[in-house]
Formats: C-alpha cells, sequence, structure tokens
C-alpha cells in the first residue's frame, strides 16, 4: 500500500471529517490538499456566509494529513488564522498545505484556503508538535 492511500485509509473513518464532509483530494510528501463541499445546513453562520470554525476546522483537518505524509502523528500547537474573504454558503472550499519546517519536535506547515473559483478566503500558519513517528509512512517518498 502506498503512503497515500494508508493516509487515506486511516483518515476515512474520522468522525469529524465525516461530520463536516472533508474529502481528502491529495497527499504528497510534505503536503496536501482538502475538498470541503459547502453543505449549508452544516457549514453556514447565522448571516448564511460559511462559519469561520468550519473554515479553521479544515485547516487543522489538513495540518494533521500533512504531519502524516512525512510519517509523524502529530497536534496542534498554535494555529493562526487570517481571514481574507468571505464565502457563501455553496460550493467547495480546498485547503493546500507545506511543511516550511520539519523538525524532530515540531512541524511548521503554511495552508491556503481558496473557494471553488481560486479567490482566497483565509491563509493559515501552524506550528505542530510531533508526539511519535507514524511507522506506516516514510519520512521521505
Amino acid at each position: 500500500m502506498s503512503p497515500e492511500e494508508v493516509i487515506r485509509k486511516m483518515w476515512s473513518t474520522n468522525a469529524f471529517m465525516n461530520v463536516l464532509k472533508i474529502e481528502i483530494q491529495e497527499v504528497h510528501c510534505g503536503g496536501a490538499t482538502l475538498v470541503m463541499p459547502i453543505d449549508f445546513d452544516i457549514h453556514t453562520n447565522h448571516w448564511l456566509g460559511v462559519h469561520g470554525g468550519a473554515m479553521a476546522a479544515l485547516c487543522d483537518c489538513v495540518n494533521g494529513i500533512t504531519c502524516a505524509s512525512v510519517g509523524k502523528i502529530a497536534q496542534t500547537l498554535n494555529m493562526n488564522i487570517n481571514y481574507i474573504g468571505n464565502v457563501k454558503g455553496f460550493g467547495d472550499l480546498l485547503v493546500k498545505s507545506e511543511i516550511i519546517h520539519s523538525g524532530m519536535s515540531t512541524i511548521n506547515i503554511s495552508s491556503k484556503l481558496t473557494d471553488d473559483q481560486g479567490n482566497v478566503i483565509c491563509d493559515c500558519s501552524t506550528v505542530m508538535f510531533v508526539r511519535e513517528q507514524l511507522r506506516e509512512v516514510p519520512e521521505k517518498w
């Protein structure tokens, strides 16, 4: 089984991602792309836009998968999100990530969230704490 297949299988049972309808679009060593088809009944706020918490959750999900892509199990230490645009309650949101620094105890990740037209909605910088190795995925592949 390829590293991407291992990661897809592991995250296929992630209850939080399943509730939010977040899907893995692509995983590569050091990054990933996730998509969240906007469900008006789940993702919108009182003003009929996508809730900032749903966008933050999408960014946080890509972080864990990005760490797994280099064979690390990690948890969020700090996540900073800059909301740049707004999205109404339809279409898709995509988030793409890349590792900026991968150390023994921390991983720094940069991610960008866009709508399905390619407009930047928010950017995110995250520091993840490495808890242990993910033996099924090599550090480089």
